[in-house]
């Protein structure tokens, strides 16, 4: 579904990713985990087109989309919940997973049914549903994050990028977005995460790709890493973990 070859990205003359491969299969949660530094947020901005890759490939659902402009590539199906929780906060809950869906309406993407998919958005997402009149930025945080991860829903999308979904919140808020993540892969949607809590990734996961410094270092299914000795003593904090 989605194809990464030997992807490249530099910031200026800094190169990030030296050629990076990897495959999300359709209807598979595959989670990318690795240090801070080691190139996770610019691997999903060059998927995304946030910004050109210097090489390599990206293809969803077999289209070559690399280095396309980011609405383009939102357009083919790709759905990016950036980190830090971007909203739109001067608009209401309700308005913001609506312009989520705004390829739907300019039939950029197919439309479906948007009034059914804002409904299973806020169901999925109950804390919005109690909320869904409020303006964006009275959120806390954890809501706001929430919003982020049901806006990228509302495109209806081949593959969703969410990005460390769980930064900066509450444990008892993480707790919730993995489940919402477990719901969203039992519903089918496709995901590629990226995500600083690497046991928690790898239990929702199929599958696992290793980042270390703009390589990967390591790939398998998701109970593989898990048990893999340099893995935990790497990212999950020792082998007490399981």
């Amino acid at each position: 579904m989605l194809s990464i070859t030997n992807l490249q990205a530099a910031y200026g003359k800094v190169e990030v990713l030296h050629g990076i491969s990897m495959e999300v299969p359709k209807g598979k949660v595959v989670t990318l985990i690795g240090s801070n530094g080691a190139g996770k947020t610019t691997t999903m901005r060059a998927i995304s087109g946030m910004i050109k890759p210097k090489g390599g490939s990206v293809k969803l659902g077999g289209k070559d989309v690399t280095g396309m402009d980011s609405h383009l590539i939102a357009r083919a199906g790709l759905a990016h919940s950036p980190e830090g929780r971007r909203v739109f906060s001067t608009m209401s809950v309700t308005d913001n997973l609506l312009l989520g869906a705004f390829p739907r309406y300019t039939r950029a993407r197919p439309r479906g049914d948007i009034k059914a998919d804002l409904e299973r958005a806020l169901e999925l997402f109950p804390r919005l549903k109690e909320r869904q009149t409020q303006l964006a930025g009275t959120l806390s945080g954890g809501e706001q994050q929430m919003l982020a991860m049901a806006r990228a829903v509302m495109l209806n999308p081949e593959v969703v990028l969410l990005d460390e979904p769980s930064m900066g919140l509450a444990p008892i808020l993480v707790e919730e977005v993995f489940r919402i993540i477990s719901r969203l892969k039992a519903e089918g949607v496709t995901m590629l995460l990226v995500e600083q809590f690497a046991a928690a990734a790898l239990n929702v996961a199929d599958y696992g790709y290793v980042l270390e410094n703009g390589r990967i270092s390591v790939h398998g299914p998701a109970d593989k890493l898990k048990n893999d000795p340099a893995v935990q003593a790497a990212y999950l904090g020792g082998s007490h973990q399981h």
